[in-house]
């Protein structure tokens, strides 16, 4: 049976008019005002768009926005996520000098990034009850200054006891930017076009942490570590003024405030997908993805390609700077303007997943059904970017070389994010529409979580992995991992199909309709991007 999230108030929840003596008439006329109200958002949500709770015709339906409102929202959005991103990776620019400040190993300064990473790892585990209860917009605009106060407290640091913590607490405060970003960009374009917006959103994330010791690097070079704070925060208070104006997207929000607005009773909506008691909220953002994580294939095998892949890619900050000042003696600059090769590859990426995305809608609006192409199309640019992430690992290790100049290794960190980014734009917005609300909730939150403290831990180490492996050998074991895990998207296109409709968690079982491979109903409550 289809769920119907978009049902509204019934007759019998007209305000009742308040019978006065001689208001008879003021009475009648407003029950009847009520009832064309209710009968008008009826009307409009007779249709709902796919991918969508609201309908095609409600001009307050956030896809329904003209093009410059959604262009803002989106924008917003960006912004907020890209500094967030931007925060984690600019530290890496001063690390040298942070271990002079505070007479800390090596090891022990990375800590600085883990942290907050482990910090945002888990706001997909609290972000989707936040913005149920208080809508998309208020989540961005209170936790992005609380995160400003973080960095804050991390510039002033005295003690690198004071650094961790606030370096821990900016990556949990600043997560929720990063975790709305895909719900945000669900509620304003339409569902047939989620690999290219998911392309777009997702570069946020790279050109972010690309841009994190681009800038760094010649800030620390002119004032030192705390600098690289400082301008963050900077960063942070103009992204916050450019958005401070955005209107909520979330279409549930979006129908309570329009029954408040109109004077009516709350809207009577289906139960949230995230959970309506603490118990259902335990369940969907923790119990069940622990439990997915165990007995779904499909987002078994995505996580741990996703989470071996942003473990290599947030290692490359802490072992790039090490081999290209050790190899080729480059100045912390000079590494920081390396990393331009990371951003064109995600622009490239971003490009690549639009094209391929586009081509195959176009195709399928001649001949799919219902012009919507089924769900394991997605899969494309993950297969390319496969193929794309275990060549550079190789290339990278081989030609870090004294007797190799420096270009080649740093075009293989090119070719390596291009991938990596491709990866993560296809199988993301595989897994959005492989389960209906609360199920795609759950599976994502497992996937956003472990990839994040995979990325977290990794860095740690890999000092160590280069000392005992030599560079060529360490990216040569995640170039043979990575060819292990090669086949993933391949599988899932072959067997994603037969194992969705097994699943437990899935449209069949959960009584949701599936349109052409996509969810008939779709919250997007709050969906990682990282």
């Amino acid at each position: 049976m289809e769920r119907s999230p978009n049902s509204l108030a019934s007759d019998n929840h007209i305000r009742p008019a308040i019978e006065e003596p001689g208001t008879m008439e003021s009475a009648v006329h407003s029950t009847t005002e009520d009832s064309m109200k209710l009968d008008n958002i009826k009307m409009e949500n007779a249709d709902v768009a796919v991918g969508h709770m609201m309908s095609l015709s409600d001009p307050d339906n956030p896809q329904n926005w003209p093009s410059h409102r959604k262009i803002y929202v989106s924008a917003v959005s960006f912004a907020f996520a890209f500094v967030v991103a931007f925060g984690a990776t600019i530290y890496t620019a001063g690390i040298s000098d942070v271990i002079s400040s505070f007479d800390v190993s090596y090891t022990t300064a990375i800590l600085g990034l883990s942290l907050y990473l482990f910090g945002i790892a888990g706001a997909p585990v609290i972000t989707p009850h936040l913005s149920e209860a208080f809508g998309r917009s208020a989540v961005y605009l209170i936790c992005l200054p609380i995160f400003s106060l973080f960095i804050l407290g991390t510039g002033l640091s005295q003690t690198f006891a004071s650094l961790a913590v606030c370096r821990f607490f900016a990556g949990l405060t600043g997560g929720p930017c990063l975790v709305l970003i895909e719900g945000t960009f669900a509620d304003v374009w339409s569902a047939d076009a989620t690999n290219t917006y998911y392309a777009v959103l997702s570069m946020a994330s790279f050109v972010g942490t690309g841009a994190g010791p681009l800038v760094g690097g010649f800030v620390f070079a002119s004032t030192g570590w705390r600098w690289t704070q400082w301008v963050t925060l900077m960063l942070t208070l103009a992204v916050f003024l450019f958005g401070i104006g955005m209107p909520e997207t979330y279409p549930r929000q979006v129908l309570k405030r329009k029954h408040k607005k109109l004077g009516l009773p709350p809207p009577n909506l289906a139960p949230a997908g995230s959970g309506t008691t603490l118990r259902g909220m335990l369940q969907v953002t923790f119990l069940t993805p622990l439990t997915m994580l165990l007995t779904e294939p499909v987002v078994v095998l995505c996580t741990l390609y996703l989470g071996f892949n942003f473990a290599v890619i947030f290692s490359f900050f802490i072992s790039i700077p090490v081999v290209l000042q050790g190899v080729y003696g480059f100045s912390i600059q000079q590494v920081g303007l390396a990393f331009i090769a990371a951003i064109t590859g995600s622009i490239l990426a971003t490009s690549t997943s639009i094209l391929i995305d586009q081509s195959t809608v176009r195709a399928w609006r001649k001949s799919g059904p219902g012009g919507i192409p089924v769900l394991e199309s997605r899969l494309y640019p993950a297969m390319a970017g496969g193929i794309a992430i275990t060549i550079s690992l190789f290339w990278i290790g081989w030609t870090a070389s004294p007797t190799i100049r420096w270009p080649s290794p740093v075009l293989g960190t090119l070719l390596y994010v291009w991938g990596n980014q491709s990866v993560l734009s296809s199988l993301i917005p595989y897994i959005f529409d492989a389960y209906p609300p609360a199920g795609t909730l759950s599976a994502l939150t497992a996937a956003a979580s472990v990839r994040l403290a995979l990325a977290a831990f990794l860095p740690l180490v890999i000092l160590q992995m280069f000392t005992n492996l030599t560079g060529a050998w360490a990216l040569s074991l995640f170039g043979f991992l990575a060819a292990a895990m090669l086949p993933i998207p391949w599988v899932l296109y072959k067997w994603g199909a037969q194992w969705r409709a097994k699943s437990k968690h899935g449209h069949e079982k959960m009584g949701v309709k599936q349109m052409g491979g996509l969810t008939r109903e779709r919250d997007g409550e709050g969906i990682s991007s990282v």
